[in-house]
């Protein structure tokens, strides 16, 4: 059944808003301040990484990182295009590699730091119930309400997410009813906001708003590995970028990292 007028204005108006919303407290390249480290990282670091820079910039003097949070597809363009990052964390080895092969980032530096898992989500009242498995019906649990996903062309969780419904053989029947959004974070404001029903989301999305419930999360079988790789970009010269980079690597960053749900991949360098 189509959806009416009214909930496709609402529902076009609800991605806008909600992009909006997802890069509000982002820190453009633009307002960094002289001497400051920039970072460019996938929007679903946010929680995490904010608190890694706050304890890497009292432990190091007062050092700021100014860090600029969006799609990890955004963010790759961005940095071919001569954006002045030091450091890269991707939501996915593709963007990763898309730099490498142009010899935008150091390669001995490269390192897959972090892994996730993708998640169903609903409102936090919702009572929708869904089972996951091969014959995964999404369809009839959102009826003519939208699935909130992140592109799915090109960032990573949308990849994901599309990944997943195809092996599960949901993709053909929700296909046309994509609520697709810029980043990972906006499609989260979708379901948390109650504009669409459910969404395709990392699991350590869902610890950054209570709004939320996980209904199911998709077997690792289903998508590819997600993993989160780290590296220092080609032009970076600053001695800083090099301390934080191993920070983000080290016991010290661990446990921020591990609170919103992340597994750590990388062997943890000594606190630095």
């Amino acid at each position: 059944m189509a959806i009416s007028l009214v909930w496709s204005r609402r529902l076009v108006m609800a991605v806008i808003l909600a992009a909006a919303f997802a890069f509000a407290p982002f820190v453009p390249v633009s307002k960094a301040g002289d001497g400051d480290i920039v970072v460019f990282a996938a929007a679903s670091l946010k929680n995490a990484l904010d608190e890694v820079a706050s304890a890497w910039s009292a432990k190091s003097g007062g050092k700021k990182v100014a860090i600029s949070y969006a799609a990890s597809s955004a963010l790759a363009k961005q940095i071919e295009s001569g954006a002045p990052a030091d450091i890269f964390a991707s939501a996915d080895l593709d963007w990763m590699d898309y730099l490498a092969r142009k010899g935008l980032i150091k390669p001995d530096t490269r390192v897959d730091l972090l892994g996730n898992r993708l998640v169903l989500v609903a409102p936090r009242d919702s009572t929708a119930m869904v089972e996951m498995g091969p014959k995964l019906d999404l369809a009839a649990a959102l009826g003519d309400g939208r699935l909130a996903v992140a592109n799915v062309d090109s960032v990573p969780a949308g990849k994901y997410g599309k990944s997943a419904l195809q092996r599960l053989g949901a993709w053909d029947a929700v296909k046309d009813k994509l609520a697709q959004a810029e980043n990972v974070r906006a499609a989260l404001q979708l379901v948390a906001r109650g504009e669409a029903p459910l969404g395709i989301v990392y699991l350590t999305d869902v610890a950054s708003d209570s709004r939320l419930k996980v209904l199911a999360t998709f077997p690792e079988d289903s998508h590819p590995p997600i993993i989160y790789p780290i590296a220092i970009i080609n032009g970076s010269s600053d001695p800083a970028a090099k301390s934080f980079f191993e920070f983000m690597r080290s016991g010290d960053a661990k446990g921020a990292f591990d609170k919103q749900g992340f597994t750590v991949l990388n062997k943890s360098l000594p606190g630095s």
